[in-house]
């Protein structure tokens, strides 16, 4: 009668096969938080430069129903995008982002209004995701861009 192979002989195998997957399930799970943030990042970027230009096509066009673009209202613009007030006061919307990051402009001699920001991406672990020996790391730095065209009312 045969009998199967003993337990003795798999001592320890469970260990080996972890200490192989483990530094590739680090890695995709690093990876996985570090997509979810920038793609949360972007997601409230456009929100922002959404809400930004609204009010830009809102209060852009003047009683004789001209479009005005005067550099006040760039200002509150820039601040409603940024700090979610257009007075400019509080934490901005997004870690990092200045009110240098936005442009508002007008397009052509259209009633046309560009809301846009560029916003440089720096990730949760810093600036660099490494791979743990498999590969060269992943550089996080890249810039996340919104832009929204809107019509002034």
């Amino acid at each position: 009668m045969r009998t199967l192979t003993p337990l003795t002989h798999q001592r320890g195998l469970a260990l080996v096969e972890t200490a192989i997957t483990l530094p590739f399930l680090l890695f995709v799970m690093l990876a996985a938080t570090e997509i979810t943030n920038a793609f949360v990042q972007h997601t409230t970027l456009t929100k922002a430069v959404r809400d930004g230009a609204r009010w830009a096509a809102e209060e852009a066009i003047d009683g004789s129903d001209t479009l005005d673009l005067t550099a006040a209202l760039q200002d509150e613009v820039r601040n409603l995008v940024v700090y979610g007030n257009r007075s400019g006061a509080g934490t901005p919307v997004v870690n990092g982002l200045t009110v240098n990051d936005v442009t508002v402009t007008r397009l052509g001699v259209s009633d046309n209004i560009q809301v846009s920001v560029d916003y440089p991406y720096t990730g949760i672990f810093g600036s660099v995701l490494p791979s743990f020996g498999y590969g060269s790391d992943i550089s996080l730095l890249f810039n996340l861009n919104a832009t929204v065209t809107m019509r002034a009312l």
